[in-house]
């Protein structure tokens, strides 16, 4: 004999369960913050994978020994290593140092260094040799590929739609209309291209007066030479670094360089070309950026 009510019964915990589909784990922000590091991590792990033909074996013999000084993120770093010591063995030493990872750095010593089979006897590097180390953190890698929410995306909107171009404001405008120095160097839009082993001149400043940057990495000096004078500033005393491109002439740009604690102390200089703006800003401020 059959239960009367059985057709009426609830279903089972198990059934109900089953009839309502879980959350995507993959919509979740907990699930995007995760996704977001393993990218970074994975970035990393990649670059920091060299082939087996570019494993470099240690000096068996150092050689004697020489201390310089290398200089990130606006940080002094006394180094003693072996003359015959590869830039590679210097990069891992520069690792556990700052952790930054190998992949990351890009070492400055009389120009990019560029082989890390090179020695640094090869390198001419001595006693109280001055380099310089750019690189972007993992933390500095996962904050820039999180993407940010939107509330954060709206007010940053809000906030940009609102300043008024450097080129349209009137301190800089009465510079620009002045026109474009005649021995301006030639800019070129989309391409960005390290410093030149020469000074960035036919530039002007605030006053109209030529102006001239001399980049001295061995001393991490900035040299701000003008007809009356030059001057010679610390590059780890320098704040900031804002830069905007002039809207008529997209192919220059309006570079500000922080001298002291507020706005008031930016020495600005016109008509930089735009190619050298992301070369200048990183090499002052002793950061690589990294762009995706």
């Amino acid at each position: 004999m059959s239960d009367p009510v059985a057709g009426n019964a609830a279903p089972p915990p198990d059934a109900a369960a089953a009839s309502t589909p879980p959350p995507d784990p993959a919509t979740t922000p907990e699930a995007n913050l995760i996704d977001t590091k393993l990218l970074a991590n994975e970035l990393v792990k990649n670059l920091d994978a060299p082939a087996a033909e570019n494993q470099i074996t240690p000096a068996a013999d150092p050689g004697p020994e020489v201390k310089f000084k290398l200089v990130y993120n606006k940080t002094n770093y006394e180094i003693v290593m072996g003359e015959n010591r590869t830039v590679r063995e210097l990069k891992d030493h520069i690792e556990t140092l700052t952790k930054l990872p190998r992949a990351m750095q890009k070492l400055m010593f009389k120009g990019l260094v560029k082989d890390d089979t090179k020695t640094l006897k090869e390198l001419k590097v001595v006693k109280n040799s001055k380099m310089m180390c750019v690189g972007t953190t993992m933390s500095d890698l996962v904050a820039v590929t999180t993407k940010p929410s939107s509330s954060e995306i709206v007010a940053n909107t809000s906030s940009v739609t609102k300043k008024e171009p450097l080129s349209k404001q009137k301190i800089h405008q009465k510079v620009l209309d002045k026109g474009k120095p005649e021995d301006a160097m030639p800019g070129i839009i989309g391409v960005k291209q390290p410093l030149p082993s020469h000074p960035l001149n036919g530039m002007v400043n605030k006053t109209g007066g030529k102006v001239r940057l001399t980049f001295k990495l061995e001393e991490d000096s900035l040299w701000i030479g003008t007809k009356a004078r030059t001057e010679k500033i610390s590059m780890s005393s320098i704040r900031n670094v804002v830069s905007e491109k002039i809207e008529a002439n997209p192919e220059y740009y309006i570079l500000g360089i922080q001298l002291g604690p507020t706005e008031l102390s930016i020495y600005w200089i016109y008509w930089i070309p735009a190619q050298y703006v992301d070369a200048v800003k990183d090499t002052i401020l002793g950061k690589w950026q990294t762009f995706f």
